[in-house]
Formats: C-alpha cells, sequence, structure tokens
C-alpha cells in the first residue's frame, strides 16, 4: 500500500545515518558556537533558543511530575517564565525548578549522542516535533513568534538544504546548547550577587530544601560544564577516529 510505503521510507530516512562529518567541520562548528556565546549581540540574539529550553525542560518535568502546566511565556528581552500549578512544595516542584538551567546542556548532550551516531534527520526532526509541542503551550504573541521562527528554521534546514548544510548547522546547534548552557549559570551568580535576581530558580530551591541558593548554583553549573565535556567527548569523534586515537 502507497501509504504503508510512504511510512516506510520516512522511518527509514529518519533512522538512517549520514557519513562521518569531516574534522575540520566539527573544529570550525564548535569555534562559531563558541564565539557567538561569548560575543555580547549575537548572545543576545541566540540567548531565545537557550531560553526555550530552559522554559521547555520546566514545562515537561512539570508535566512529568503531574503538575498541571498553564501555559509558557518568551519575552523579547530573553527571559521566561512556566506557570504550572500543584503542590507548592515536595519533588514535583523541585524537579520542575531543577530542570530549567540544566536543559539546554542535557539537550544538547542528548543531541551530541544523536550527532555521534551521525543521526542528523533524526535530531532535526526531533527538534521540530519539540518545538511544535511547546509551541501550543505558549501564552504570549513573542513567544509563539520564536518558536515559529525557529521551529521553521530547523524544518527548512531539514527539508531544502543538502546534506553538508544539515550536518554543518545540527553540529553548530548541538555545540551551541553545549557552551550556551554554561554561561546563564554564571549570569546567574553575577545578578545574585547584586541582588537582582531574588526569585530566581536557586532561591526558590533554597526555600523548599535545607540548602542554600548557592548550593544549588553549583549543581547547576556541575551539570552544565559535566555535559559541555561529555557533549564535547561525543562530538569530536571523527577527529579522534582522524587522528587514530579510538578503536
Amino acid at each position: 500500500m502507497p501509504l504503508i510505503d510512504g511510512l516506510t521510507t520516512l522511518w527509514d530516512t529518519l533512522l538512517s545515518a549520514q557519513p562521518d562529518p569531516p574534522p575540520l567541520l566539527v573544529v570550525l562548528t564548535a569555534v562559531v558556537a563558541l564565539a557567538v556565546v561569548v560575543t555580547r549581540l549575537p548572545w543576545r540574539i541566540a540567548r531565545n533558543a537557550v531560553t526555550i529550553a530552559h522554559e521547555g525542560g520546566h514545562a515537561l518535568v512539570a508535566l512529568l511530575t503531574g503538575r498541571r502546566l498553564h501555559g509558557i511565556r518568551l519575552h523579547s528581552d530573553t527571559s521566561g517564565l512556566t506557570l504550572s500549578a500543584g503542590r507548592p512544595s515536595g519533588p514535583g516542584m523541585i524537579l520542575t525548578l531543577l530542570a530549567g538551567y540544566v536543559a539546554p546542556s542535557l539537550l544538547g548532550l542528548a543531541g551530541a549522542w544523536l550527532l555521534a551516531g551521525n543521526r542528523i534527520t533524526l535530531l532535526l526532526w526531533v527538534a521540530v516535533a519539540l518545538l511544535l509541542g511547546m509551541l501550543v503551550l505558549i501564552r504570549n504573541l513573542f513567544g509563539a513568534l520564536s518558536l515559529l521562527v525557529t521551529g521553521g528554521l530547523v524544518l527548512a534546514v531539514s527539508w531544502y538544504t543538502p546534506p553538508q548544510v544539515q550536518a554543518a548547522f545540527a553540529w553548530t546547534s548541538i555545540w551551541f546548547l553545549l557552551f550556551g548552557g554554561v554561561r546563564p549559570v554564571f549570569e546567574l551568580r553575577r545578578q545574585r550577587s547584586r541582588g537582582r535576581m531574588p526569585e530566581s530558580d536557586a532561591d526558590q530551591l533554597a526555600r523548599l530544601t535545607p540548602f542554600p541558593p548557592l548550593f544549588w548554583v553549583a549543581v547547576f553549573l556541575l551539570v552544565s560544564v559535566g555535559a559541555l565535556v561529555a557533549g564535547a567527548l561525543l562530538l569530536a569523534g571523527p577527529i579522534l577516529a582522524d587522528t587514530g586515537l579510538t578503536g
């Protein structure tokens, strides 16, 4: 049947592995992603993607822990807000608060694992599916536009560009999540020291647990740096293979 044949072809396409990228591509995409993260204006624009991942992490864990999700708001200053209802304390609330700052890094690590297996098409389509799922939870215009632009870009790359462009886009995006997951933790530490974020995730976690805010900032940093190191090792596979350091 045509429908079954089409679904089979689609499934095979999603699970198929692309060729190993050139080691130079891995290095260049890492340099580009790092430059975006450490440079003021590019970071100011690209940080919206980190905010999407941050609020998506809150939302996903809220749903997984049985909380009622009321919606997500993304703002033009790259801040965001995820509203959920349920017990104001307990494991569900703690895990929901914990998920935000670690979500970009963990998503980057998951993406690095897919890229280590050269599953570029699967990575891009999973990204589109996650963005579409998040879109139905958005409760403001800027947030909807942000997700539509981001999702549209990923879909266009996956559908209309040659494999080389898809590979460059995928590697740059995952490097960006890995590097970009670390910087907000340092920003949080700096802003808290100036008294600008009294209601940060770390402060809310401190009120729900015996541990002070700096403990939770350290947890965020440990997870993000650990994901960066692990993800970098996965993404560096083509380089290690080229130099004969694997196998």
